[in-house]
C-alpha cells in the first residue's frame, strides 16, 4: 500500500511552472484623457515620476536661452566692430589722400615759400671726386 501510495503521489505531483501573464501595454487615449481631466495624473507618485525628466527639459531650455543671449551679443559686437571699421578705412583714404596732396612738388613749394624758402631754377651740379 505504501507503494501504491507513492506511486499515485508521484503521479499527482508535478512540477509548479510559474505562470507569468505579460501585462498588455495598449493605452487607451479615451482613459488617458479622462485620467488627465480627473486629475489622476498629478498624483504624487506620477509627477515624482516625471521629475528627472523635467528637469532636464527645464535645464535644456535655460541652456537654450543662454545661447540665444550669447549669440545676440555676439553679433551685436561684430555689428559694431564692422561699422568701426568701416569708419577707420575712410579715416585711413582721406589721410592718405591729404598726404599725396600736400606731398606734391607744386604744394611743398607753396609751404617753403611760406618760410621764405625759394625753389632752385638751376639744376643741380654732380660732384666728381678724385680717389687718388
Amino acid at each position: 500500500m505504501n507503494k501504491l501510495k507513492e506511486q499515485n503521489t508521484e503521479v499527482t505531483e508535478k512540477p509548479t511552472e510559474k505562470v507569468v501573464e505579460k501585462k498588455t501595454s495598449t493605452k487607451n487615449p479615451a482613459k488617458e484623457l479622462v485620467k488627465i481631466l480627473n486629475g489622476e495624473v498629478f498624483t504624487k507618485e506620477t509627477i515624482m515620476d516625471f521629475l528627472p525628466f523635467v528637469a532636464f527639459l527645464s535645464l535644456l531650455a535655460i541652456l537654450y536661452i543662454s545661447n540665444t543671449f550669447y549669440a545676440e551679443k555676439t553679433i551685436r559686437k561684430i555689428n559694431s566692430l564692422t561699422n568701426e571699421l568701416k569708419e577707420l578705412k575712410a579715416e585711413s583714404i582721406t589721410a592718405r589722400s591729404d598726404r599725396m596732396f600736400k606731398s606734391k612738388q607744386s604744394e611743398v613749394a607753396k609751404e617753403a615759400d611760406k618760410i621764405g624758402l625759394k625753389e632752385s631754377v638751376e639744376p643741380p651740379i654732380k660732384l666728381i671726386a678724385d680717389t687718388q
